[in-house]
This record gives structure tokens, sequence and C-alpha cells, in this order.
């Protein structure tokens, strides 16, 4: 396989050509507005179990999906209480993963067997419009091979030796180094399970205190 590379700055029709190749069940690299993200369709149980052994992931750790709109994740997720409606509103589009309760239609491989799934929705513009093109919510994880240190940039991506065992790279210089905050919802309160650039401070200010953050 010959990894197909992509400039943003130089092909506007890098959209399409991403979408496509996703969408036949190609597993892709682009980048995000924390690290890069290697990715393929959320639902193609073929392209995730590829997506898995490129990395070298064990398969009892899930992965997260990434949707372009709060409203992709209807589909997806059961019970969305009005803590996790704030959570969506205060901080998507942006780097905090949400753990919600999942519908049948998500891919058991996807969520190694638990009911639950990760979500968020990136502030990248590149990831945006590849996921609002696809239609469907794209199943991405750090672009590095599992335990080592997250891609932020193409050459970090071509040592891990992705190269011409994907489908395509999207290069768009260099990206943060800082993942994502995941949290859960627990009775009411607030449980942060990894702190990355949204702090335990930022999400008790915005909602003025009035929750329990631990």
């Amino acid at each position: 396989m010959e990894t197909l590379f992509f400039n943003y700055k130089q092909d506007s029709n890098i959209i399409n050509k991403a979408s496509s190749i996703l969408k036949n069940g190609g597993i892709g690299i682009f980048p995000t507005d924390t690290v890069y993200g290697i990715g393929c369709n959320a639902l193609d149980i073929t392209a995730l179990e590829k997506l898995y052994e490129l990395k070298e992931r064990n398969f009892n750790k899930p992965i997260n999906i990434l949707v372009s709109n709060p409203n992709m994740i209807n589909k997806f997720v059961k019970n969305i209480n009005k803590i996790k409606k704030k959570l969506i509103k205060l901080f998507w589009p942006g780097a905090l993963t949400i753990i919600f309760n999942k519908s049948n239609i998500v891919p058991k491989i996807l969520t190694a067997g638990l009911d639950t799934v990760g979500i968020r929705m990136p502030n990248n513009k590149i990831a945006i419009e590849i996921i609002d093109k696809l239609g469907v919510p794209i199943a991405a994880s750090s672009a590095n091979i599992s335990g080592k240190v997250p891609a932020t940039n193409i050459n970090n991506i071509i040592k891990d030796n992705f190269n011409n065992k994907i489908d395509f790279i999207i290069n768009d210089g260099e990206t943060y180094n800082i993942p994502s905050t995941i949290v859960r919802v627990e009775n009411d309160e607030i449980r942060i399970l990894r702190e990355g650039s949204i702090t335990k401070n930022d999400i008790l200010k915005c909602f003025g205190g009035n929750i329990n953050v631990r």
C-alpha cells in the first residue's frame, strides 16, 4: 500500500478524498486540536480491527469517537442528562471527551465490550469537515504506536512506521501536545478520568462551583 500525503493548504479537494477513503473502509491520519489522530469509520468493524492492529493496541482498550456537531451523538448514545448537556454546550468544540452510555449501533469492538463510549467534538476545521462529509463519527486515537508519545507532526508519524501501512496522511503542520480531558458524570458529579488541556478548575468555574468535580 502506498500512503497518500495531502497538504491541506495546497489541495482544496482533500476533504472529499479523505472522507471517500474512510467511507470505503480506509484508515487515515489527520490533525485535530490536540495531537494528530489516526482513525476510521466508527461503524466499520473491519476497519476498526485494522486500526487496533496498526496501533498495536490491546483490544480490551476502548477507542473514542469524534463527531462534527453535537446532534450527531443522538444515534450513538442514551441518557444525556443535564450535566452532560451543559458540558457539551460549554466545551464543544474543544478538548473535552465525555463518556456516554452507548446505543446498540456502536460496535462492541470500539468500546471493548463496555456499555459506554467516549465522544468529543474537536475544534479543528479539517477534522470537522471530514467527519461532516463522511456523515458518521470517526473512531480516532492518537497517531502513534500504543505506548509511544503521541504525534504532533508528520515526522513523528513516519518514525512510528505508519507510512505505506495506512491510506492517507494529512499534513497541517504542528499540533498541540496536550491530550483531551476525559470526564464521566456519576451521581450528579463530574469525575475526571484524565486531565488534559481543560482542567478541574476550568470545569468548576464554568459551573459556578455548583457541582462536585473530582
